[in-house]
């Protein structure tokens, strides 16, 4: 029990320092880290040590995965390649099927863009198709928002689904088909006809505005001046492609078995699929399809590639924080006792994965942070209870992505972004985030009946 009361404890301290002090959230990992590990009564001495472990296996391969992904997103983006992706097909659609339009526009953008950077991109592009349709920002909003979002709880290379992977030992090319799998009804149902609910509940906030007072300087593009769909949306997804030609071949050839040392022409296609060669490849293939291609010189593609790297800093450092608190609970037995507790529970192991990061994105905000602490929790259930490794990375990714609240950025930016009250953002972002991770939970369940 007493592990329990150390964790709950610490989630507090954490809650607090993030919240209360306005502490940055990498530092407020870091310091509950180390006095959680005091509490669970582990040596002092190796406390550094279970640290700079949790923070090493999280960022070994992702730091790659991640600044590179952020680089390739940035350069599609500055080139205008984003806006001709989210057009073209507005234009093909046609504004009887404008919802459908933007949650195809959104779900291709949002696999190669941090959900921030997306709503930044996407918002203003929408926002001007819904001016020119006349109808309410909303009405497609929440489209493009379900779509965003559950990209980054389902499918890699987004930074929570493969971190979540990589912790659990899950084949992150498996998790990004099974990914997409969950992640289209999750967003059928909480984007176009999610849309309809919550209109009936609050009209006031379905009207046609002409301006966005939250929103700056808006970025112009002459469609002329931008690369053609196909190239964009070609750099956009070349890294989930690569993985998925590997998942899919291996599924084929071996039945989905990995292959212990692959030779010839396994090893070529092992070696293209890994989510790291993929990024490499992916990102030398956007400097030239986004950037020479365009005409641009070194100095400005760099210049993309820097404000990337900026941009997903912290991010990155809240991901270590995040390993780093994981490693701890592990080493500290929280993972045995959970593991103890839930061996005699009646609860299906992937509703349990579930449970405990909804209970930490209630807690702490961060998607990201819910899925690391929730994999380090359910690690030590895997073997013990057989689960897909892949399956309880889509349902801890369906839990982190439930019930956003204020502790929530993202909360924040869809209540300024769309000219909200909080009542009103409570009611209508709150509500589509957690019917996502509620569908998605669903779809990962029906799923684990087939493949699990």
């Amino acid at each position: 029990m007493m592990p329990f009361v150390v964790l709950f404890l610490g989630i507090a301290l954490l809650l607090f320092l993030i919240i209360k002090l306005k502490l940055n959230t990498f530092v407020s990992l870091i310091v509950v880290a180390i006095l959680v590990a005091l509490g669970l009564g582990m040596n002092p001495a190796s406390i550094a040590t279970s640290i700079k472990m949790g923070i090493g296996s999280t960022l070994g391969e992702l730091a790659i995965v991640f600044g590179f992904g952020a680089m390739i997103g940035r350069l599609v983006s500055d080139s205008g390649g984003s806006y001709r992706i989210a057009k073209t097909l507005i234009d093909k659609f046609g504004k009887k099927r404008l919802q459908l339009a933007i949650v195809i526009a959104s779900f291709i953008i949002g696999m190669s863009l941090f959900f921030e950077v997306g709503l930044v991109l996407l918002t203003p592009i929408v926002f001007a198709v819904a001016l020119e349709a006349d109808v309410p920002f909303l009405y497609l909003g929440i489209p493009m928002a379900a779509a965003l979002s559950a990209t980054q709880g389902f499918l890699p290379p987004q930074p929570a689904p493969t971190a979540v992977a990589t912790a659990l030992g899950a084949n992150i090319g498996e998790v990004l088909l099974f990914g997409i799998i969950v992640a289209i009804p999750a967003v059928i149902i909480a984007g176009p006809l999610w849309t309809k609910v919550i209109q009936r509940f609050f009209p006031s906030a379905f009207v046609v505005k002409k301006s966005l007072p939250a929103f700056g300087e808006v970025k112009q593009y002459d469609l002329k001046d931008t690369p053609g769909f196909g190239l964009s949306a070609l750099t956009s997804l070349l890294p989930a492609i690569f993985m998925a030609v590997n998942t899919i071949y291996q599924m084929i050839a071996h039945g989905g078995k990995a292959v212990a040392k692959p030779t010839g022409f396994d090893a070529v296609i092992s070696m293209l699929g890994n989510p790291m060669i993929a990024m490499v490849i992916a990102l030398l293939f956007a400097i030239w399809s986004m950037g020479f291609h365009r005409g641009k010189d070194m100095k400005q593609i760099s210049t993309s590639i820097a404000d990337a790297i900026k941009s997903i800093a912290m991010l990155l450092m809240v991901i270590a924080g995040g390993g780093a608190f994981k490693q701890v609970l592990i080493d500290g037995g929280v993972g045995n006792a959970v593991k103890g507790m839930m061996m005699h529970s009646s609860l299906s192991p992937i509703i349990l994965g579930w449970l405990v990061a909804v209970i930490l994105r209630v807690s702490l905000g961060s998607a990201t942070v819910a899925g690391m602490t929730a994999a380090g929790l359910v690690m030590p259930l895997m073997a013990s209870l057989n689960v897909n490794p892949v399956m309880m990375a889509l349902a801890i990714g369906a839990g982190s992505l439930a019930a956003s609240h204020v502790n929530d950025a993202g909360f924040w930016m869809f209540k300024e972004y769309f000219d909200l009250d909080v009542k009103q953002t409570l009611g209508i972002w709150t509500t589509l985030e957690t019917v996502i991770s509620v569908v998605g939970l669903i779809m990962v369940l029906i799923l684990n009946m087939f493949v699990g």
